[in-house]
């Protein structure tokens, strides 16, 4: 718009009607205003009114032939000027790279016209300006298409990302309650017979089912740590002492978030129902605290067989994720890691580590 300006103030003694070229500048600035305005809102970013505004552009093209002097399309471009580019880019960007190959080509064709019906020779100017605005609008719908696309397939993914966590959190609350209660009539109907046995069947039918329906695709991924400090870890894991579990925590208070204290209580509870399930009766579990200052460890464990190589990968692939969701993904989703560290016949260790946030 100030090009135009400029132009038609260095070049105002080749102007047939002046207060003409004037009008059609302020019409442009008017113009210019009005689609500033009008493309900053989304609803406005359509055809047709991009088609309205290559209307206006043409027009104000045109308008020279009636405005200023054959010698002045000689030593400047028309009225528009580089003006008419902020229309073809709209196109460019609304209607793609066909659009701006368009919009490029037609003004080639205007311009060709206008200095035709003026009797100016077309020069290699023509061209140069064909050749920019191909050049700028193939550029600006490319990275247009692109931007649209990754913002659509980043909503796509924030959606599918909350979407899998939440099969996560209902997937360690059915392991947690649900599959344990199957799992222990299943075995215990099988140990009864009879009648029982049949109804430990039908438990672990159902049991392999819901294991079926929450597994499978569930990758990893770092969730963030809850606000503020102020929940004594010790307190929640004393109410997981008993005959045979023996806990020992530091004197002092462990203060945690209250989401990552009832998260390290839940993993160890998890994994305290995972010695109950695979250890004989009576096995001795011992729960340690360590409280490192930038971090807190929590230890599970205990003197059952063992785990036996390659068990947990192949548990995972049956859709058991009791490890990988209770333990794992609980301890990933509050920031922190969890290993298990088993050899067959010397025990399993659990340990829960909890990276506390930086003020």
């Amino acid at each position: 718009m100030a090009y135009s300006l400029v132009l038609a103030a260095q070049h105002q003694e080749h102007l047939a009607r002046p207060w003409l070229v004037w009008t059609v500048l302020v019409a442009m600035g008017a113009w210019t205003a009005l689609t500033a305005c009008a493309y900053a809102r989304p609803r406005w970013r359509t055809g047709p009114f991009v088609a309205a505004d290559l209307g206006a552009a043409f027009a104000c093209l045109f308008a020279t032939a009636a405005a200023a002097t054959p010698f002045y399309l000689s030593q400047a471009p028309p009225l528009s000027g580089y003006w008419f580019a902020g229309a073809a880019l709209s196109a460019g960007i609304v209607w793609g790279r066909r659009g701006a190959v368009t919009v490029a080509l037609l003004y080639g064709c205007a311009d060709i016209v206008l200095r035709s019906s003026m009797g100016v020779p077309v020069t290699s100017a023509t061209a140069r300006g064909v050749v920019l605005l191909l050049l700028a609008g193939l550029a600006v719908g490319y990275m247009a298409g692109v931007a649209e696309r990754a913002e659509h397939r980043f909503a796509r993914a924030v959606a599918l990302e909350a979407r899998i966590r939440e099969r996560e959190r209902l997937a360690r609350s059915i392991h947690d309650s649900v599959l344990q209660v199957l799992s222990l009539v299943s075995r215990r109907g099988a140990e009864a017979g009879g009648e029982a046995a049949e109804l430990g069947r039908m438990a672990g039918e159902q049991e392999v089912r819901l294991r079926a329906l929450i597994g499978g695709g569930l990758p990893d991924g770092p969730g963030p740590p809850g606000p503020g400090e102020g929940t004594d870890l010790r307190e929640g894991l004393r109410r997981l002492e008993s005959v045979h579990v023996s806990l020992a925590a530091p004197a002092t208070p462990v203060l945690l978030p209250a989401p990552a204290a009832a998260g390290l209580t839940a993993a160890a509870s998890a994994a305290l129902d995972n010695v109950s399930r695979h250890c004989p009766e009576g096995t001795p579990v011992w729960i340690l605290v360590e409280d490192e200052g930038d971090a807190v460890t929590v230890s599970v464990r205990d003197e059952g067989p063992g785990i036996p190589p390659g068990r947990l990968a192949e548990a995972r692939r049956e859709g058991r994720l009791g490890v990988v969701q209770s333990l794992q993904g609980r301890l990933r989703d509050l920031g922190g890691t969890a290993e298990v560290t088993s050899l067959p016949g010397e025990g399993t260790e659990v340990e829960l580590r909890l990276p506390r946030a930086r003020p």
